[in-house]
C-alpha cells in the first residue's frame, strides 16, 4: 500500500492534481454550504449549465484557454444571474422559474453556437474535466478563485448568516441587500468555472454540493457545516484521485465525485440528523439550526 502511494506521489501530474483538488476543495465547500442551507442547490447546477455559451463562445474565438474561459464564462454566468434578479423582482416569475427558463435558454444557445461553428470541444475533457492534466495556467486559475472566494467570505459571512436565517429581517436593515445575492452568485459562477475546468462541466457541481449535504445530516451549526464539509470534500478528492490511479480506466472526476456521493450515503444512513439519528429517536421532533429562506417552506 505505502509502495503505491510512493509511486502515486512520484509523479509530477498527480502532485498537481492533489494540490489543485485540495485549494479547489476549500474554495467550493462555503459556495455549496450556503447554497444547501438557502434552498438553492438545484440553481448551482442551472448557473453550471447556464455558463456553457461563453465558454463555447470563448472556445470558438480564442480557443479553450483560461483568459477565454474566464471572460465567456463570467460574461454568461453573470448576464444570467441579472436577468433572473431582475425578472423575480420585476415580473410575477420567481427565482427558481427564471433561472430554469434562461439556464436552459443558455444551454440550447450554447449547443446552437458550437454546431454552427463546425467546432468540437473534446468531449471528455469538457463532461469530465481534466485533473490529471492540469497546466500551469489553470492552476493559477483555481488558486485566485480559492483566494478571492474566502476573503471575499471573510466579509460575506455574517450578512449571508443573516439574510439565510431570517431574510426579512435581514432586508429590512441592510441598505442593499441585493449587493450580498449578487455577490454570492459571482462567487458561485467564479467556482464555477474553476471546477469546470478540472471537473468538467458534469461533475462540476458535485464536490460543491455533496459535500455540503453529507455535512448537513451531522453538524447543528454552520461552522460546524463548513468545517466537516470541508473534510468531506478533501476526503472526496484524494481517495478517487487515488482510484483513478489504481483503475486506470476510470475517470478522475467521476470518481471524486463518486466517493463524495458515498460519504453523503453514509450520512444520511447514520448521521445524527439522517436516518440513524430518527431510529435512535422516534418521538423527537427535530429543530433546524438554519431556517429555510423562504417561510412559506416547510423546515427539514
Amino acid at each position: 500500500m505505502f509502495d503505491l502511494l510512493a509511486e502515486m506521489w512520484s509523479f509530477a501530474f498527480m502532485r498537481r492534481a492533489f494540490v489543485a483538488t485540495t485549494v479547489l476543495s476549500a474554495s467550493v465547500v462555503p459556495v455549496g454550504a450556503f447554497l444547501v442551507l438557502r434552498r438553492l442547490s438545484l440553481a448551482g447546477e442551472a448557473m453550471a449549465h447556464a455558463i456553457t455559451p461563453g465558454i463555447v463562445i470563448g472556445f470558438v474565438t480564442a480557443g479553450l484557454s483560461v483568459v477565454s474561459l474566464i471572460v465567456g464564462g463570467l460574461i454568461a454566468g453573470i448576464g444570467v444571474a441579472i436577468l433572473t434578479a431582475l425578472l423575480a423582482r420585476k415580473t410575477i416569475l420567481r427565482s427558481d422559474a427564471s433561472l430554469a427558463s434562461l439556464y436552459l435558454v443558455a444551454l440550447a444557445a450554447g449547443i446552437f453556437i458550437l454546431s454552427a461553428a463546425g467546432s468540437a470541444i473534446p468531449l471528455k475533457s469538457f463532461l469530465f474535466g481534466s485533473i490529471l492534466g492540469i497546466e500551469d495556467a489553470s492552476m493559477l486559475l483555481v488558486g485566485g478563485v480559492a483566494t478571492i472566494t474566502l476573503v471575499s467570505f471573510a466579509f460575506l459571512l455574517r450578512p449571508l448568516i443573516a439574510s439565510t436565517c431570517d431574510p426579512v429581517f435581514f432586508e429590512s436593515q441592510a441598505r442593499r441587500p441585493w449587493i450580498v445575492e449578487q455577490t454570492f452568485m459571482l462567487l458561485l459562477v467564479l467556482n464555477l468555472l474553476a471546477a469546470f475546468k478540472t471537473l468538467g462541466t458534469l461533475m462540476a457541481v458535485g464536490l460543491m454540493i455533496l459535500p455540503a449535504t453529507a455535512a448537513r445530516y451531522w453538524a447543528h451549526t454552520i461552522t460546524g457545516q463548513l468545517a466537516l464539509g470541508f473534510v468531506f470534500a478533501l476526503a472526496s478528492c484524494w481517495i478517487g484521485l487515488t482510484l483513478s490511479y489504481v483503475l486506470p480506466e476510470t475517470p478522475s472526476g467521476p470518481a471524486i465525485v463518486l466517493v463524495a456521493g458515498g460519504f453523503f450515503a453514509i450520512s444520511a444512513l447514520f448521521g445524527p440528523l439522517g436516518f440513524g439519528g430518527r431510529l435512535r429517536k422516534p418521538s423527537a421532533s427535530h429543530t433546524a439550526t438554519v431556517h429555510p429562506a423562504n417561510p412559506q417552506e416547510k423546515p427539514e
